[in-house]
């Protein structure tokens, strides 16, 4: 991560959302079709108040890089998004492992996620480990990652 700067990791919160919604339409790949999509109640549904999900967002200087979004219900990793003028900083690594730590303590065996196919994120997960499956209904690429057993921890 930059030395540089002052860089946290924290659970985001409602007045974290429009520094999201910056950090999510600021990406080259993987962009939204259609901006309006995204309303303000999903947002609202990725934060831990929802009682589904959580939301973790990187800040550096005080200003938020990148945010990842995990879900109980649907054992999925809803959003993760690095404002590409801090890509290679580590902080995607780091929000993808706050959200799955968190997603396996809360009970979830097997998560899920989907990415553009042959793209940068395509790359990124297959690097960390996750197991690459066929696409989906929407010409995504679905991953998945199992929680390991405790004698595969030890």
């Amino acid at each position: 991560m930059n030395s540089n700067a002052s860089t946290r990791f924290r659970i985001a919160g409602e007045p974290d959302i429009p520094g999201m919604v910056t950090v999510r339409f600021s990406v080259v790949e993987n962009r939204l079709s259609d901006p309006a999509y995204l309303t303000r109640q999903m947002w609202l549904d990725g934060l831990v108040s929802s009682g589904n999900a959580n939301s973790w967002v990187c800040e550096q200087d005080g200003a938020i890089v990148g945010f990842s979004i995990g879900r109980i219900r649907e054992a999925d990793i809803w959003a993760l998004f690095v404002d590409p003028r801090f890509e290679g900083q580590g902080i995607g690594n780091h929000l993808l492992g706050l959200a799955c730590d968190w997603l396996f303590q809360a009970g979830v065996e097997t998560i899920e996620l989907s990415t553009g196919a042959q793209t940068r994120a395509d790359d990124f997960y297959l690097k960390q480990g996750w197991e690459r499956g066929a696409l989906n209904g929407r010409g995504e690429v679905v991953y998945r990652r199992r929680r390991a057993a405790v004698s595969e921890v030890a």
